[in-house]
């Protein structure tokens, strides 16, 4: 059975259903004006397709919770259609298109533990940890001397994506970076 939440349940972070899909609460407003009941806005974006709607209720409406559930799971290979996943308890796998990964797939190495969000038992959406290590498999050299602040160049990681890192990189350095902002944030020494 589906769980139902009221206007006084409403929170960023919540999970619920509109029209068959789940989406993800990302604000919440609550408006209190002079005559009648409080209004709430809640800002949703969709897990399946990404897209923010807008939807507002008043006091006491209510909506329907999203089946949905997190899985640490280990990430273990990609056929570049698919990325694939285990889960380390049983070792059932399951797949995730790169539509439904988007951008992540540049943070992701084999045997790398993520989240996996499961909507009605099927795989939606990987959230990688907040930071990873990739080693730098390409960039130009820098130009010696060149200790200018702020200078960036590309350089092509491990995964196969490219990351703006500072001058003094090369290539076999580990770099530390943030995946919910694909920024450099150090070098690492291992």
């Amino acid at each position: 059975m589906a769980t139902t939440y009221g206007t006084s349940d409403f929170r960023k972070g919540l999970r619920v259903e509109f029209d068959g899909d789940p989406y993800l609460v990302v604000e919440c407003e609550f408006r209190k004006p002079g005559k009648g009941s409080a209004i709430y806005t809640l800002k949703v974006k969709n897990l399946l397709n990404g897209r923010v709607l807008e939807k507002t209720f008043r006091s006491g409406d209510s909506i329907s919770g999203a089946d949905c559930h997190d899985q640490k799971m280990q990430y273990i290979f990609n056929d570049t259609k698919d990325w694939h996943f285990m889960d380390p308890e049983n070792y059932e796998q399951y797949a995730v298109s790169k539509e439904q990964l988007g951008d992540l797939w540049k943070y992701l190495v084999e045997e790398m533990m993520c989240e996996v969000t499961f909507y009605n038992g099927n795989p939606i959406t990987v959230t990688p940890p907040n930071h990873v290590e990739l080693e730098v498999e390409y960039c130009e050299p820098g130009a010696k001397g060149n200790t200018a602040t702020n200078v960036t160049k590309p350089a092509k990681v491990q995964t196969g994506a490219e990351i703006q890192v500072p001058i003094f990189i090369k290539i076999g350095d580990v770099l530390k970076v943030d995946t919910r902002t694909g920024d450099y944030i150090e070098r690492v020494h291992r």
